[in-house]
């Protein structure tokens, strides 16, 4: 037996940290290799078998399992009934000017901060298109 199970050992106890670290699976595979070389270390295999046999399993392991890991853990952002403004018309009812800082809009019954995509003076009364949301601002656009 070689002295490299102690290395695959402390391996997986360094990827499992890792792993418990983070909010998402992002280590696990190493684990698995890890352990998966580990085995083979404690079979005599040598270093270079090891190795691959460590690559091999997380590259497997990986790609078998991330696609589905991805859907389960990959949280979307919920949407708010402030987004129901985006791509809506509003009515410029204070000049916007982002220079200045100034500026809102009225959409659906609510009068918003706003500031121009690009940047540009929008007069009063202008109709405009909400493009986004920045946090309590909307982002218009003529």
């Amino acid at each position: 037996m070689d002295k490299y199970y102690i290395y695959w050992a402390v391996a997986i106890v360094v990827f499992g940290i890792l792993e418990g670290m983070t909010a998402q699976l992002v280590s696990i595979w190493f684990v698995l290799g890890s352990i998966a070389a580990l085995i083979a270390s404690l079979c005599s295999a040598s270093l270079p078998v090891q190795v691959i046999i460590f690559v091999a399993v997380t590259i497997v392991t990986l790609v078998a399992t991330r696609p589905i890991v991805k859907k389960k853990v990959n949280v979307k952002a919920e949407k708010t009934n402030a987004d129901r403004c985006i791509g809506e018309s509003a009515v410029v009812c204070e000049e916007i000017n982002n220079l200045e800082a100034k500026g809102q809009v009225k959409t659906d019954g609510k009068i918003w901060t706003a500031r121009s995509s690009d940047g540009s003076i929008i007069p009063e009364n202008t109709i405009v298109t909400v493009e986004k949301i920045d946090g309590v601002k909307l982002i218009v656009k003529q």
